[in-house]
């Protein structure tokens, strides 16, 4: 369990995540795919939103890796290239959620451009998914190992930021 206070960078140009201690000191750095169109806050854009944002929910604890979720809730599927080719037009979360609030109202925050009701998480995907290309539909999706490392090395409230 998380016992320091952690910031997560987002870096949508480099499409990497960072993971800091309290001092600043680099603890984890990977790719990412942040949103196939781009940096945005607005609601139905299928943006990756930017600013401050802390963790407003972690889902998944305990899960195996690839375990499929829809509305933040488990189905007890796998993941498989074969469920992917029965449910192709599915946009695939898998394994655990960091969900996502933004701290700037009028920027992410509230309205139309509230990064929490606009389901923006961390999420787990299919390892054939390419990281270090934007490709997700408005979150920051990562490998499967990567997230389960990140996850259980923070806390709710951790403090990300996405730089855009």
């Amino acid at each position: 369990m998380a016992t320091t206070q952690h910031t997560i960078e987002v870096d949508i140009p480099a499409q990497t995540l960072i993971l800091k201690d309290a001092k600043g000191k680099e603890l984890m750095r990977t790719r990412v795919s942040t949103a196939r169109n781009g940096a945005g806050e607005q609601d139905g854009s299928e943006k990756t939103p930017r600013g401050e944002h802390y963790i407003r929910a972690k889902i998944g604890a305990g899960l195996p890796p690839n375990a499929v979720l829809i509305s933040r809730r488990p189905t007890s599927e796998i993941y498989s290239p074969a469920l992917r080719a029965a449910f192709p037009n599915r946009d695939w979360i898998l394994t655990r959620i960091l969900w996502l609030c933004g701290l700037e109202p009028g920027k992410n925050r509230f309205g139309n451009v509230d990064t929490m009701r606009r389901y923006i998480y961390i999420h787990g995907c299919p390892d054939e998914d390419p990281m270090g290309v934007p490709g997700s539909r408005g979150c920051v999706k990562m490998r499967n190992s990567e997230l389960i490392n990140l996850f259980d090395r923070v806390a709710a409230g951790t403090r990300v930021i996405i730089k855009g």
